[in-house]
């Protein structure tokens, strides 16, 4: 960076002084500095771009690192599966070699029947024995109704 010491800014503020003019000074300063400002944050913003973009490349990398080892773990646990099947397949027809000709025949599984519903039956979300246990009425009586079956008997 370039290297000012307070004698060199003294002669350049003099110098603006008798250049520019008291009158335009302040507000050259003041565009000076913003422009400054904004010099800066571009910086700042192009060295954060370029540090995303190698963080980026970092972690492809890493990406690119634990696929190729899932890759390889997951075609060394294939081959060793293919082979223990195979040495599996191997041993077990040894072993029921001899047996296919007395076994009998499975009988086929039982094929599929639709449940017989009645669908013009509504069927109620509480169960029955809920509603007698505590009391719920299945069927709706008028007021006469109820009041003629819960009279009392005439003598």
């Amino acid at each position: 960076m370039i290297d000012f010491g307070f004698d060199k800014i003294a002669l350049i503020g003099a110098v603006a002084l008798i250049v520019i003019g008291p009158e335009k000074l302040p507000k050259l300063a003041r565009t000076v500095g913003h422009m400054f400002g904004k010099a800066q944050r571009y910086v700042a913003d192009v060295k954060a771009e370029v540090n995303r973009s190698i963080e980026l490349d970092e972690l492809k990398n890493m990406k690119t690192q634990f696929e190729n080892a899932a890759r390889d773990v997951s075609q060394s646990v294939n081959s060793e599966v293919g082979a223990v099947n195979k040495a599996f397949e191997t041993e077990w027809s040894g072993v029921t070699q001899g047996l296919d000709d007395h076994l009998p025949l499975a009988p086929p599984p039982p094929s599929y029947e639709r449940p017989k519903k009645n669908w013009r039956l509504k069927r109620g979300a509480m169960p029955q024995w809920y509603k007698h246990r505590h009391g719920v009425r299945g069927k709706a009586q008028s007021g006469a109704a109820r009041v003629a079956r819960f009279r009392p008997p005439a003598r």
